[in-house]
C-alpha cells in the first residue's frame, strides 16, 4: 500500500489518513486505488466497528484530486469509468466519523460528504471549485449537497465555485461539530468508539435506513423502517439490551 494513505486499527476503530501535506492530501489514482482497498478492508474485517477519515497536518483534509494527474487518462472514458473512492466509502456498512482538518474542496468534500458525520476545525474551509477550471463535480457533489444544505445553497456553492468557511458549514448543517484543530482528531475519535459500543447490527442498519430514507416517500419509508426495526429486535444483540435494561447493567453486544 502506499504511504500517501496510512490505515491504523486500536480499540476497533480504524482510522484512514490522506497523508500528502505538502500536495494539500491531493489524491492520486495510486492513492484511490489504496484508499478504495482500506475501505473494503473496513468492510470485511469483524474487528473494525467504526472509521475515521482525516488528513494529515493542519492546512487540508483533501483539495481534491490532483490536477496534474487528471492529464494521465487516455480519454474522457478512461476518466470515467476510473475507481471511485467515494463509491467505495458510500458502500460501507460500518459508520465513517469524517475530521476535516483543513480544506476540502473538490473531490475532498465530496469524500467527506460520503462519510456518515462530518466535524470539522474551526479555520477549515469548504467548496467545489471545479466549475472554475471547467468542469462538475462527479463524486455526488450536486446530490449530496443539495440533500445536505438545501438546493439554493448547493447551486451557490457548485455553479459559484467559491469555498464556504467552517462557521458557514456549520450553520447551513454541513458539518455537525467545529472544534479547534488541536482538538478535532480526539473528538472524531471520541464519537467513533461512542458508536463502537452500540450494537453493531442495530447500527449497521440504522445506517442503511438512513441512507435508504433519501430516495423514498413517507409511507414506504416508514414501512421499510418498521421491517428493518423488526429484524433487528430479533437478533441476540436486541435480547441482550432488553435484558441488560431490566437488569440495571451495561449490555455486552456480540453482532448477533
Amino acid at each position: 500500500m502506499s504511504n500517501t494513505v496510512i490505515f491504523e486499527l486500536n480499540d476497533r476503530i480504524a482510522t484512514i489518513t490522506l497523508n500528502r501535506p505538502e500536495k494539500l492530501n491531493t489524491v492520486t489514482p495510486e492513492m484511490a486505488q489504496a484508499l478504495t482497498a482500506h475501505v473494503h478492508e473496513v468492510n470485511a474485517r469483524s474487528d473494525v466497528l467504526a472509521l475515521v477519515l482525516t488528513g494529515t497536518g493542519d492546512k487540508a483534509f483533501c483539495a481534491g484530486s490532483d490536477i496534474a494527474e487528471l492529464d494521465t487518462y487516455d480519454s474522457p472514458w478512461e476518466f470515467r469509468n476510473r475507481a471511485d473512492y467515494c463509491d467505495a466509502i458510500r458502500a460501507l456498512r460500518k459508520p465513517v466519523i469524517c475530521a476535516i482538518n483543513g480544506y476540502a474542496l473538490g473531490g475532498g468534500l465530496e469524500t467527506a460528504m460520503a462519510c456518515d458525520i462530518r466535524i470539522a476545525a474551526d479555520h477549515a474551509r469548504l467548496g467545489a471549485p471545479e466549475v472554475k477550471l471547467g468542469w462538475i463535480g462527479g463524486g455526488g457533489m450536486s446530490y449530496q449537497l443539495a440533500h445536505s444544505i438545501g438546493p439554493s445553497n448547493a447551486a451557490l456553492m457548485v455553479m459559484g465555485g467559491d469555498p464556504i468557511s467552517a462557521q458557514q458549514a456549520l450553520q447551513w448543517g454541513l458539518v455537525s461539530e467545529l472544534h479547534p484543530a488541536g482538538e478535532l482528531q480526539a473528538r472524531a475519535r471520541q464519537i467513533a468508539l461512542l458508536l463502537a459500543q452500540r450494537p453493531p447490527i442495530a447500527v449497521q442498519t440504522a445506517k442503511a435506513n438512513l441512507r435508504a430514507a433519501y430516495a423514498m416517500p413517507l409511507d414506504t419509508a416508514i414501512q421499510y423502517e418498521r421491517d428493518l426495526q423488526t429484524i433487528c429486535f430479533a437478533t441476540e444483540d436486541a435480547h441482550e439490551g432488553r435484558a441488560a435494561f431490566k437488569g440495571k447493567r451495561p449490555g455486552v453486544f456480540k453482532g448477533r
